[in-house]
């Protein structure tokens, strides 16, 4: 019998690869999101991309009752958290919602699976954990740092109270997968990131100007200390953190202990380096406008996703910036 694998904000940008994913590899996928950053067109595209049913809930993660009443009916297996507000910068603007929100949620969503004995989750951490960390590229062994903005704080605790949960509970097991920055698109062109409003990550950003639906690309900021003096990121396509997913689930429900996993490709690449790439893909100019530095921007991170590979047996195919701007376009 099919494993029934729970994605909280499974609408979402990484949640829906993942359920692409999942589907594919023969788990059956329940869906709880409150859709406030998504829709469900992502989750009707995947099943038409796989042939496949979704089980869909609208629902909050901070509603215990809802949660709840879903678990008791759907018997998961396994839980992959991926629901959180996840922009940075609004985050910095926002703190209240951001804390609320995220932690709430985890704390709510910890409990339910407490009292309906789901034992095994795998959670859609982030590099921003480790704030702006004096050696690169990045190890899982590198201390969590002073976290730059609000966002990287929530998935810090967020982080802590799963670690908490676990070691209060040995039976049960946790995996945090913590990402750099995602991109990119599924190969059929049918999903990507699809922000309601403007979006707050570059390459969604990048691709809108491309296409002509805003004027022009805004960097924040052009003096750091980099090679271009703009910052440094590890991008890494979200077919590829799907996979990821995929693994993690498997390792749990083989029962092997909890890890913590690094995703990137370990290879920086600049915000200018990300518009040349785009431009050279297009085969046209982008207009440009330099801002002030964003608060909470570290100037590099750049991941070692050595363990992952090891541990994981997990590779990302897309490596090269050019190939991974021209699934998004």
């Amino acid at each position: 019998m099919a494993k029934k694998i729970l994605i909280t904000g499974g609408a979402g940008y990484i949640g829906s690869h993942t359920a692409l994913e999942l589907l594919n590899e023969g788990y059956e996928v329940v869906v709880y999101d409150n859709l406030c950053n998504s829709s469900k067109e992502s989750l009707k595209r995947v099943e038409e991309l796989t042939g496949k049913m979704i089980t869909f809930y609208e629902g909050d993660v901070m509603d215990e009752a809802a949660l709840k009443a879903m678990l008791e009916k759907e018997g998961v297996d396994a839980v992959i958290h991926c629901a959180a507000l996840k922009a940075v910068g609004e985050s910095v603007q926002k703190p209240l919602e951001y804390y609320r929100n995220n932690i709430t949620g985890t704390l709510t969503l910890m409990d339910v699976m407490k009292q309906t004995g789901v034992k095994n989750i795998v959670f859609s951490s982030s590099a921003t954990v480790y704030g702006s960390p004096e050696e690169m590229p990045i190890t899982e062994e590198c201390p969590k740092g002073q976290c730059t903005n609000p966002y990287g704080w929530t998935k810090s605790m967020m982080e802590q109270i799963m670690t908490d949960v676990q070691k209060a509970n040995p039976d049960m097991n946790v995996i945090l997968l913590r990402y750099f920055n995602p991109v990119g698109a599924h190969e059929s062109g049918r999903i990507g990131e699809d922000p309601k409003g403007i979006p707050a990550n570059l390459t969604p950003y990048i691709a809108k100007v491309a296409l002509g639906e805003l004027k022009e690309v805004q960097v924040f900021g052009d003096d750091y200390d980099t090679r271009d003096g703009t910052c440094v990121r590890d991008y890494v396509h979200v077919s590829d953190l799907a996979a990821a997913h995929v693994l993690a689930i498997k390792r749990l429900l083989e029962g092997r202990p909890s890890a913590i996993f690094n995703l990137g490709t370990s290879h920086g690449v600049t915000v200018r380096e990300v518009i040349a790439a785009t431009e050279r893909v297009t085969g046209k100019p982008l207009p440009v406008r330099f801002a002030e530095r964003r608060p909470g921007d570290p100037a590099v991170l750049v991941a070692a996703s050595n363990r992952a590979e090891a541990e994981l047996g997990w590779k990302p195919r897309y490596t090269l910036i050019d190939d991974i701007i021209r699934t998004e376009l």
